[in-house]
């Protein structure tokens, strides 16, 4: 059999055919691997006919849904290359997304007409020609096909499959928090290297029922379904996240494994009466995207459920480090070690490494790294060494056996006095605050200091002040650490892999600092 990820579904539907393959945590559509396989053939089969070729670039606009899911597949089947959509950007950013990649095809899904409209009305301002809409009867589109219809008039015959190892997979674009996103670029065979590297350490086994809560566009979602495939394992996929129903899904459908990421198990431990829930099929739950709070993973742990920091990047294809087992507790705060199949150090300005306990940047090397940027050699050559190191921009240190802890971003770092101060350690002791949900700490420009951090707060009660927090910190940080101003809002803005906009708060929160 090729190497094709497209396949490993045909294969799995030959092997399992009759096992739940995906289950809809919100319409209850359930389907087995047979099922879903004809499925993505049918879609493959009518791509195929639109002109569809090896190496075109079809985008996928939806939320969670067996649609994307089998959308993926065929795609890969034939030898597309998947552009999933950040639905959350507006037309401008994805206009500059569907150019860039050259897309040629953008299936969409109901909730997103008007935006798709406003995008099919900018002409060749995209390179769009074939616009499929998935609306299930409920809408129309005068420039769009409707995706079910032309799916089941379509043969369940597997298609003719071009593709395989090193051709392109899928160019999924960064959030951009710091600029215009990049095109991160995976093929057939970093996917199976990301997927075997996983799997080779985590928990998993064999009938597992896995919650994937994460939007399917985000690495930290379409990975892990991949791996579901390959390995024979029942996605319950959440088509948007909602806290209590996460509590209710491991109940009813008896969910094994999954991973959320902390700003999710942060608005899940605050859900009232938490002994209702039933979560005693659970064996873990991974969490990634942004350092987690060590209070949060012992919250956590006091009801019985074990947390594992996983750390991952787009570019990595998802794994780098993870912690599992009783480490987790022991070693409570790490993101444990490399994978199987994956290298790390971390390094000094100048790329030497560094000794246990000192901060430096976290490198990445293994045959699931990114082939690069799409169209981006200047910002591939920054990122990836030419011994094949990938330049992580994280902050990390490791203790005496090798266990990672990441610190921070390092364009997040803030330089107060000459010192280094990293929010994440700041962020740490204000969530212990029994009255604290959620803190986001940056910096502002200091005429004394250069630059002074900052507390952005979502607070549980109005009846916390400034003072309060400040008060809080005092004696549980050094002097130069301690935040110099506290604001209150409602809502922490994040993207949709869960990580705080900081940069957002830098627009919103200028300073300049009171000292």
């Amino acid at each position: 059999m090729k190497n094709n990820i497209g396949l490993m579904l045909t294969r799995r539907s030959q092997l399992n055919g009759n096992r739940e393959a995906y289950v809809d945590s919100q319409s209850g559509l359930r389907l087995t691997f047979r099922e879903l396989n004809e499925r993505s053939n049918q879609v493959a089969n009518t791509l195929v006919d639109l002109g569809v070729e090896k190496g075109d670039r079809v985008a996928i606009m939806m939320m969670n849904s067996a649609e994307f899911f089998e959308s993926y597949y065929a795609i890969a089947k034939i030898g597309g290359v998947v552009v999933p959509l950040n639905w959350r950007l507006v037309a401008d950013e994805l206009e500059f997304i569907l150019k860039d990649s050259g897309s040629k095809t953008l299936i969409f899904g109901s909730e997103f007409i008007d935006l798709a409209s406003d995008l099919n009305s900018r002409g060749d301002k995209t390179d769009i020609v074939n616009w499929l809409h998935s609306s299930e009867g409920d809408s129309e589109t005068h420039f769009a096909k409707d995706y079910e219809a032309v799916r089941n008039a379509a043969p369940v015959d597997d298609p003719e499959c071009p593709a395989e190892d090193d051709d392109l997979l899928y160019i999924m674009y960064t959030s951009g928090t710091t600029g215009l996103p990049k095109g991160v670029v995976h093929s057939h065979n970093t996917m199976l290297w990301a997927m075997m590297t996983f799997q080779s350490i985590a928990d998993t086994h064999d009938g597992d029922r896995y919650l994937a809560a994460l939007p399917l566009f985000h690495v930290g979602a379409l990975t892990p379904v991949t791996l579901n495939v390959y390995s024979g394992v029942t996605s319950i996929v959440m088509r948007e996240f909602d806290a209590t129903r996460a509590w209710e899904l491991m109940g009813e459908e008896r969910v094994t494994t999954g991973l959320l990421v902390p700003a999710m198990l942060n608005f899940m431990i605050q859900v009232n009466d938490l002994d209702r829930f039933d979560h005693s099929s659970l064996r873990w739950i991974q969490s990634g995207a942004s350092p987690l709070p060590v209070s949060l993973i012992q919250q956590y742990s006091d009801i019985g459920i074990d947390i594992h920091q996983i750390y991952g990047l787009t570019e990595t294809c998802g794994p780098a480090c993870l912690i599992t087992g009783d480490d987790a507790i022991a070693r409570i705060g790490s993101t444990g070690r490399g994978f199987f199949h994956t290298d790390i150090r971390i390094v000094d300005d100048e790329g030497n490494d560094v000794p246990a306990e000192v901060q430096g940047e976290i490198w990445v090397k293994g045959r699931h790294i990114m082939l690069g940027y799409w169209n981006r050699p200047d910002a591939t050559a920054d990122t990836i060494t030419e011994d094949g190191w990938l330049r992580t921009g994280d902050i990390a240190t490791f203790d005496e056996d090798g266990f990672v802890y990441i610190q921070d971003r390092i364009k997040d770092m803030i330089i107060s006095g000459g010192e280094n101060v990293y929010p994440a350690e700041i962020e740490n002791v204000i969530l212990t605050h029994p009255d604290v949900a959620e803190v986001a700490v940056i910096g502002q420009p200091s005429e004394r200091w250069g630059e002074s951090p900052f507390a952005v707060v979502v607070r549980k009660t109005d009846a916390l002040a400034e003072k309060d927090v400040l008060n809080y910190c005092d004696g549980k940080l050094a002097r130069y650490k301690l935040p110099k101003g506290v604001v209150f809002i409602e809502v922490i803005p994040r993207n949709a892999n869960g990580k705080v906009l900081k940069r957002n708060l830098r627009v919103d929160f200028p300073g300049p600092a009171s000292v």
